[in-house]
Order: C-alpha cells, then structure tokens, then sequence
C-alpha cells in the first residue's frame, strides 16, 4: 500500500516546473507549464480534484478524452505531445509520494503515423528571395532585414538570432559566435551543445556591416551588453523575431497580390500585430525549415547542415529535411556517375 503525501494540483506543477528547471532550456520549461495547464484546470475546475493522492488511470483517459474534444478538437501530434508530456509530469510525481506507484504507467497516448508527426510547414525558396530582394530594394540593413537575412543565410533558430551582441560579430573573418549566456536571458536551445562559430558569406557581412555603422540603435541591455540586434528600447523580446518573420511572409507586405483576393484595406490580418493570422505568413521556425531544405536540396552535405544549424542527423532528416524521394535520389545520382 503506497504511503501518499497530500498534494494540491497547483503545488505539484511548482514542484515539477522546480525539478525540471536546472534541466531543460525556458522555452522547453515554459511548453511543459502550458501543457500541463490544461491538466491542473480539468483537475481543479471539471473534476473539482484537489489532492492528487486520488488520482486514477480512469481520471487519465477522463482527462485525455476531454483534451482532445476541447477548442472544437486538437489534431493527434497535439494529443500525442500533451500526453507524452501529463506521463513525465505523473512518473515525477511517484518519486515525491504524490499519485499512487506506476500510474504513469495508465497514461495514454495515441500512436501516430510516421507522417502524423512531422510538421511540413516551411517558407519556400521562391518565396524567400522575393521578400530578401524587396528588403534589399526598399528597406536595406533595417532591422527585419537583418532578422530574415540571418536567419535564412544560418539556420539558426529565433533565440539564438536574439542572443548575438556586436562582439559575437567578427568581421574581419566574417563570421559570427554563437554563445549560450542563460545569467543575462540569452540561453541557447541546446545550451552549451549549441554554441557555435557560423561563417558568413561576403554580402551578409556587408550587410551587418552597414546596420551597425548606420541602423542599429546604439543602446545596450539591462545587463550592459551590446546587443547586435537593437531596438531602440534595447535587445529583441523573445517574441519579436517571429512577429517579424509573421509580418514580412504576407504577400501584401511585399506588395505581392493576396493569393484569397482580400483587401489589405479591409483585411485584419494586414495589420502588423494580426500577421500570424493570415494564412500565407509563416513562423521563424518555418524559415529555419525552409533555409535546411533549401541548402540540403542545393547540394550541401548532410552532416555539413547538421552542424551549422545545430540540429542532430536524425532529426534533421525527420523533421526538417522536406525533399521528395526521388529529389533526394536525383541528387545521389550526381555523385555516383563518374563511379
């Protein structure tokens, strides 16, 4: 017979958000907080559960059935990842005397096809250049034109782009440090795993070149440092890289007919803080896919990607390499001919 410690749902997610906090990245912390908060208000508000020492693998497939009907229905990755994630939270919690033994055991999650998991959404080539020539046109070395440009040219991902300070830049070698510093709010996904030195091309160096000497607010951040990236406010939000990438990826901003024939007059997701609602913007995320893509399908090395974008083989296949079957083997096919 388990000996139980009463535990209040709210209290248990503190417990859980402290054990993991030393562990896994913010961003990574702060999806954990969002998941498990559906679960801690199903507890508290639909099953009025206040000591999860009573807990049942029955109250688990309650709760499963009540995520994936909620909101009109989330689709089975959603499902899948909020489970996965409620079956850490209650292995934790039958460390620490909480919920009864192997109940993490009773968690469910649905198993998906190999497609299922695998978000496709990416910015395309095509559509890529259109708005970097705009940028290069109308708006050069402005500060969503340094945004999408590194972010197209690296691979890297939003936070790391937010991370850079003029220091990490080097000129004279074209290339630029990538640093984990999580004491000054500028951790790195992958943490020390993620640091990195990235070679520029000649036209990205001039082009930071030129936002330093004549764009970037000359300000520093709360902790002293020089940002590379400024408002004139100080370094980046967390969020304003993506809110930048939502912005420049409508069509209309870049004076490109709207694919539905919407009025950008009259539309609201022609405004810049309604961008994510259009449906042909894309997140920061879609242009790191895309950048992969891009440089895999123009013949760069595999492994070469791997590191530059700091991303593993297997995921790097999995989740961000979108070459069809027979482009990837047309490429194989120019390497094997003189063989």
């Amino acid at each position: 017979m388990d000996q139980l410690e009463p535990l209040e749902p709210e209290e248990a997610l503190r417990l859980y958000l402290d054990h993991r906090r030393r562990e896994v990245a913010d961003s990574t912390l702060r999806s954990h907080e969002s998941r498990l908060g559906h679960f801690i208000r199903w507890c508290t508000t639909e099953k009025s559960i206040d000591n999860l020492n009573d807990l049942t693998g029955r109250n688990l497939h309650e709760y499963r059935l009540w995520r994936r009907n909620s909101n009109g229905g989330i689709k089975p990755v959603t499902e899948k990842t909020q489970m996965d994630t409620l079956r850490v939270f209650i292995r934790f919690l039958e460390t620490i005397d909480g919920v009864p033994s192997n109940l993490s055991e009773k968690v469910l999650s649905p198993d998906l096809e190999s497609k299922e998991n695998v978000r496709d959404v990416m910015l395309e080539r095509d559509h890529a250049e259109a708005i970097l020539n705009h940028l290069r046109k109308y708006e050069y070395a402005s500060r969503p034109h340094i945004v999408l440009a590194l972010q197209w040219h690296s691979m890297m991902r939003r936070g790391s782009v937010r991370a850079l300070d003029v220091g990490d830049y080097h000129p004279e070698d074209q290339c630029l440090d990538i640093r984990h510093r999580p004491n000054t709010d500028t951790p790195l996904k992958n943490k020390e795993d993620g640091e990195r030195v990235v070679a520029l091309s000649a036209e990205i160096s001039t082009l930071l070149d030129d936002w330093i000497a004549n764009k970037r607010p000359q300000v520093t951040d709360e902790y002293g440092r020089e940002p590379l990236i400024t408002t004139p406010h100080g370094r980046l939000a967390k969020t304003t890289p993506t809110s930048i990438v939502y912005n420049l990826t409508r069509p209309c901003r870049i004076g490109e007919p709207c694919p539905l024939n919407r009025d950008p007059d009259e539309c609201e997701a022609a405004r810049y803080e309604r961008a994510f609602d259009c449906p042909e913007s894309v997140s920061s995320h879609a242009v790191r896919r895309g950048s992969i893509t891009h440089h895999l399908q123009s013949d760069v090395p595999s492994e070469v990607v791997s590191a530059r974008a700091n991303v593993g083989p297997e995921v790097l296949d999995k989740h961000y390499d979108q070459r069809s079957e027979k482009s990837k083997m047309e490429q194989r096919r120019k390497f094997l001919q003189n063989i």
